[in-house]
């Protein structure tokens, strides 16, 4: 069957979407241009048309594996509804026990950007905009009397880091942690971060 003919764009998010799939299975070091080539029964001279190196290809498709989450992040964030529920709803959503994909491809991404510049600059720039997008919503939060945190920006990191460091206990060590375990750490330090009782904070995030 002869293959239907995309435009640029089409081909690309077709590209980055077999890329991010064979980083999922082979890891960021091992992953090679043929193997998208071969995912996809394109040639190897078709990615590099379009990417040009293995390096720019893997960075571009972490950052789009970044941005479905973070459109997903701000349809939570933006809901018309306390800015409390909000926040529970997103970092439930993010946290290793939600419904977020591609905690093993982050990790992955993590590593690779030890050693390459390029992947190293949208690791950083898409985390301070998950960060950014918290702080925000902590200071609309408290902005309106609905809770005290002294500093947003600093609640989002802490929040942030938790909820990867257990994205890396639950992903790299099955059974290091149980999802009910998790999910009450979870709650307990965005409930703190808050300066909230636990028990009147999940309450309310019902």
């Amino acid at each position: 069957m002869a293959r239907v003919r995309l435009n640029v764009a089409e081909r690309r998010e077709e590209l980055l979407k077999a890329a991010i799939g064979q980083i999922e299975v082979r890891g960021v070091s091992a992953v090679r241009i043929a193997d998208v080539a071969t995912a996809l029964g394109v040639s190897n001279a078709l990615v590099i048309y379009h990417f040009s190196t293995k390096e720019k290809l893997v960075a571009a498709a972490f950052a789009h594996a970044a941005e479905d989450d973070l459109a997903q992040l701000r349809r939570l964030l933006g809901r018309r509804t306390t800015a409390l529920r909000r926040l529970r709803a997103a970092v439930r959503w993010y946290a290793p026990t939600g419904q977020a994909k591609g905690w093993r491809l982050w990790i992955e991404g993590w590593a690779a950007a030890l050693r390459e510049p390029a992947l190293r600059e949208v690791a950083r720039d898409l985390d301070m905009e998950w960060k950014a997008a918290i702080a925000e919503v902590i200071a609309e939060g408290v902005a309106a009397g609905q809770f005290h945190c002294p500093d947003p920006t600093g609640a989002a990191f802490r929040l942030t880091a938790l909820l990867d460091g257990l994205a890396v206990q639950m992903t790299a060590y099955t059974g290091a942690v149980s999802r009910a375990r998790a999910q009450e750490w979870v709650d307990d330090a965005l409930a703190r971060e808050l300066g909230l009782h636990r028990e009147a904070f999940t309450r309310s995030g019902r």
